[in-house]
């Protein structure tokens, strides 16, 4: 059984205000809340009955309730059944560890389902830490946390003032910037540590942060100098960037 004003506060909670406000955020489906669990202190967990029919049970309590109450809970079309409630973790950038690896910087990137697939490429390609502007899209917004597909657990996504955070960088640490018409990805030397800018969406990366990356990068189209498509999706060149980082890369 569910009660009203938990129906209430997990609606609110497709609200970025109500999730910064209550510290909460949603996610559904069976593998994104499992991958989950062990992750971050959920505070309700909610599945119908089918679900705990299919599936076994995690070492955690789980609340039985209708397919009714579960649709008026999920905001997804095709419910799979299964719900948390997570606290969101408080990311304190404390340790200086980040500058002995290779991590992402976000500049203004708005779109949640980019975001979401861009901590996703962070996970597979081993990169533990994101740091996004603060007007980047909610890296805990449902869109979000569902195209992460678990990889949330994994990633640390950090909300900063992206252009202090750069300037407080050790002298010399190595800051990539994607661009169009640069020197090819392909013909340049890649540290195994260092902060790797991707820009807005639309603008790309702004002038202000631009004036701070060491080496500029590009993803070159084929054949060279022909008509292509004006420009990658900022996911897609995450992906490719990512993997250039780490080819041939212990």
């Amino acid at each position: 059984m569910i009660s009203k004003n938990q129906i209430k506060l997990i609606q609110s909670l497709q609200h970025k205000k109500n999730r910064d406000e209550l510290g909460l955020f949603v996610a559904e489906g069976s593998k994104l809340v499992l991958d989950l669990l062990p992750a971050f202190q959920h505070k309700w967990l909610f599945a119908t009955e089918d679900w705990l029919f299919e599936h076994d049970s995690p070492d955690t309590p789980i609340e039985k309730i209708s397919q009714e109450e579960f649709k008026k809970i999920s905001s997804q079309k095709s419910p799979q059944g299964v719900l948390a409630v997570f606290e969101k973790p408080k990311q304190n950038l404390q340790s200086k560890s980040h500058t002995e690896q290779l991590c992402l910087a976000l500049d203004d990137v708005q779109d949640p389902g980019n975001l979401g697939t861009i901590i996703r490429i962070a996970d597979w390609f081993g990169i533990e830490n994101i740091f996004c502007s603060l007007h980047s899209a909610d890296a805990f917004s449902p869109k979000t946390v569902q195209s992460t597909m678990g990889s949330l657990a994994r990633v640390k996504v950090y909300y900063i003032d992206l252009l202090d955070f750069i300037n407080k960088l050790p002298t010399g640490h190595p800051i990539y910037g994607t661009f169009m018409a640069e020197t090819s990805i392909y013909n340049q030397k890649l540290n195994t540590k260092g902060l790797i800018v991707l820009g807005n969406e639309g603008n790309g990366i702004s002038e202000a942060i631009a004036n701070h990356v060491t080496q500029r990068i590009t993803i070159p189209n084929f054949p060279k100098n022909n008509a292509t498509a004006e420009s990658l999706n900022v996911a897609v060149a995450a992906a490719i960037v990512c993997s250039e980082f780490r080819r041939n890369k212990p």
